[in-house]
């Protein structure tokens, strides 16, 4: 098991937003978070790379408890993270957006090992957008720009917020591919998602979340054959 969340609790002010949630991760697979907006998935995800402090329970990542970690500390163990707003910086250019996160594991072994090439091979339109500032980028490309920074962290696991939200079809289309590459490259994926039919063509596993709680484990396709559950998620 790569990655697990046991009991998870989270309160922001005095609301609380995650309610024991408990899920896992195998290496290899891709797991997605399924949901109305709202629902506590980005929550979970901004827990597991340290954005949020969980009040109680635990995250365990390659057998070791990160609960207590920072953000940092994280993605050097192995964890990248890209975000729903993206946070592609306007005055940079692309190739300096994706340089920003390699600063951070630039010294270690797995970063030594790695060729920034690979990322190119995931979205190769980023290498004729490398000196275009982040300013005139449209949001599929900013898109690509903040999974390519994630993906220049040589993760071994990858936390996707809704990265498909906002795109065009056919941009979706070129997405999916993507996530299969991404696979492909030996790094597992976990990601936030409102549209079940997406998770159902790149997902082996699925949890719904509803009201910060786990309510659902199983195949997407398990949910788009079941009425009660596709209400859950607002289908």
């Amino acid at each position: 098991m790569l990655a697990e969340l046991r009991g998870l609790d989270l309160y922001i002010d005095s609301t609380q937003i995650l309610r024991s949630v408990s899920l896992k991760v195998d290496e290899g697979e891709i797991v997605c978070l399924l949901g109305r907006n709202g629902a506590g998935k980005s929550s979970i995800i901004k827990s597991i790379i340290g954005l949020y402090s969980a009040q109680s329970g635990r995250i365990m990542f390659k057998d070791k408890d990160i609960t207590n970690l920072s953000p940092r500390k994280r993605v050097l163990l192995g964890l990248a993270y890209s975000p729903e707003d993206m946070r592609v910086f306007s005055e940079l250019t692309v190739e300096e957006n994706i340089n920003l996160s390699t600063w951070i594991t630039s010294e270690t072994k797995r970063m030594k090992d790695f060729s920034i090439e690979k990322t190119f091979n995931v979205f190769p339109e980023i290498k004729k957008l490398l000196k275009r500032r982040g300013i005139y980028l449209s949001g599929g490309e900013k898109k690509m720009v903040s999974i390519t920074r994630a993906l220049a962290l040589n993760p071994t696991l990858l936390l996707l917020d809704e990265s498909f939200e906002g795109l065009a079809p056919i941009v979706v289309s070129r997405f999916r591919d993507a996530l299969r590459r991404i696979k492909d490259l030996g790094i597992t994926i976990l990601l936030a998602e409102s549209n079940v039919r997406i998770a159902s063509q790149v997902a082996e596993r699925s949890y719904i979340v509803e009201r910060g709680e786990i309510v659902f484990e199983g195949a997407p396709d398990e949910i788009l054959e079941n009425k009660k559950l596709l209400k859950l998620i607002g289908r």
